[in-house]
């Protein structure tokens, strides 16, 4: 219960960087909002790595994998999901009748879960995690 939790809190605070980040630099700056877009989206995943290392996946001091291949395997499931999201967002709207929004938003919803198993399995997992899953299989 305590990683879920910890993993939203850890998912609204880097949404909230990233759309503060987005919008301040567009609307204060004058910064093209492309621009300032990916910058918000860096930010917002820089801060939601970092969560996820510290805040959310406490055993950090026995994690299986070295940061630079966790940092691989986040970035691997970060474009996953935006490829996901991008087709559901252009498929799902016309197939089940309903608008963009809530295409996008259901499709949020099933990856957020989906990351968490993703992340606390393969990704931040403690040392012994893949040798147990790999004697499952």
């Amino acid at each position: 219960m305590g990683q879920g939790l910890r993993y939203l809190v850890c998912g609204g605070a880097a949404a909230v960087l990233y759309v503060s980040v987005t919008t301040v630099l567009h609307e204060a700056f004058a910064v093209r909002f492309q621009l300032a877009l990916a910058i918000g989206f860096l930010a917002g995943l820089s801060a939601h790595f970092t969560l996820q290392r510290v805040f959310v996946w406490r055993h950090r001091e026995r994690f299986a994998l070295a940061l630079h291949h966790q940092l691989g395997r986040y970035l691997i499931v970060c474009a996953i999901q935006y490829g996901v999201t991008a087709l559901a967002t252009s498929r799902l709207p016309a197939l089940l009748g309903v608008p963009v929004e809530v295409a996008y938003l259901m499709t949020m919803a099933c990856l957020t879960g989906v990351n968490f198993v993703v992340f606390r399995g393969r990704v931040f997992h403690p040392v012994g995690v893949a040798a147990q899953a790999a004697r499952r299989s």
